[in-house]
């Protein structure tokens, strides 16, 4: 019997993470902005809140994806984790839009601000637990895309894989470093805007992390898109896959390859050309013999292989590592 810690396990740890993390946040944001009459920190306590139901409906999509194929859904739940995360980026437009009207509001008329201390408080436990929850997605991301590195190391390493990871991981790095760089742009303007008289400046705070929730919701709902209509698989994906079929000593070429992802599921169909001369039943042992070798690949969930005897020419180039 499946448990609940079983289904816990497979769900994208970062989305469970950044939801906890979030619904403390929301509480203490949601009583500053109350309290002090803060745009920027009202827009905080929006990104917050539209984080934290992201994030639970994308861990949520995450178990749910992790399902094994049935026979009337035989390409199995994939693509399910973009549906949810869909879903997600309908609720950070909405925020958005609400979050750029207050802090147009509060230009035209900027509003008293009171109780710093609590305010101070919320913003600086954003700060640490956003930026602890976004230091785990880019380890998260690492571990994804089989990269490595150490310390401030894996910063640009995550960024410059991150499109290959999981779209789960993607939202919740995405979300995450906009709201590090929100909390930290509002406590700057509530510092300001409290010891001087540029009481427009919370305003404007409020704007620009209203458009940064925005540009998420537009980078995430763009790259989900592309993964419901179904992408191919990154070129090192492919190259890795090409190199397991043409290590084989019985397989002289490749003569065509596609490699679906869903999620972070690969669906592999390719035609192998092998070595003339051979049987019908040894060429069908080295079909079956490459396909238990593909599926031992992480990630790979099924290989379809035809196979055609050599016809001489060259069709597929990749590069042996």
């Amino acid at each position: 019997m499946t448990t609940i810690r079983d289904l816990i396990s497979k769900g994208n740890s970062s989305s469970l993470y950044a939801a906890l993390g979030n619904l403390f946040l929301l509480i203490i944001k949601g009583i500053a902005a109350v309290s002090s009459g803060s745009g920027a920190m009202f827009a905080e306590a929006m990104h917050t809140g539209a984080d934290a139901v992201n994030q639970l409906f994308v861990f949520i999509g995450s178990i749910l994806s992790e399902r094994k194929p049935t026979p009337r859904f035989p390409s199995g739940f994939g693509r399910l984790i973009n549906v949810f995360c869909m879903g997600a980026v309908i609720v950070v437009t909405i925020m958005a839009y609400e979050t750029v009207l207050e802090g147009i509001h509060l230009i035209q008329h900027p509003a008293p601000f009171g109780k710093l201390g609590l305010t101070i408080f919320s913003l600086a436990a954003s700060i640490t637990i956003d930026g602890y929850v976004l230091s785990k997605a880019m380890r998260e991301i690492l571990s994804e895309t089989r990269t490595t590195g150490k310390g401030l190391g894996i910063v640009p390493i995550a960024v410059k894989n991150v499109k290959r990871a999981s779209p789960a991981t993607r939202l919740v790095f995405y979300e995450d470093l906009v709201a590090t760089f929100g909390a930290i742009l509002a406590l700057i303007a509530i510092l300001i805007t409290h010891f001087t008289s540029i009481k427009a400046l919370d305003g404007f705070a409020a704007i620009i992390i209203g458009l940064l929730m925005g540009g998420v919701a537009f980078q995430v709902g763009y790259e989900n898109m592309v993964g419901l209509i179904g992408v191919s698989a990154p070129k090192d994906v492919e190259d890795k896959v090409s190199q397991i079929i043409l290590s084989d000593p019985d397989v002289t070429d490749i003569n065509k390859m596609r490699i679906l992802q869903e999620g972070r599921f690969f669906h592999v169909e390719s035609y192998i050309e092998l070595r003339p001369g051979l049987s019908l039943a040894v060429a069908d042992d080295i079909k079956f013999r490459i396909r238990d070798k593909l599926l031992t690949y992480k990630d790979i969930t099924d290989v379809t292989l035809g196979i055609i005897e050599d016809t001489g020419i060259k069709d597929w180039e990749t590069t042996i590592s």
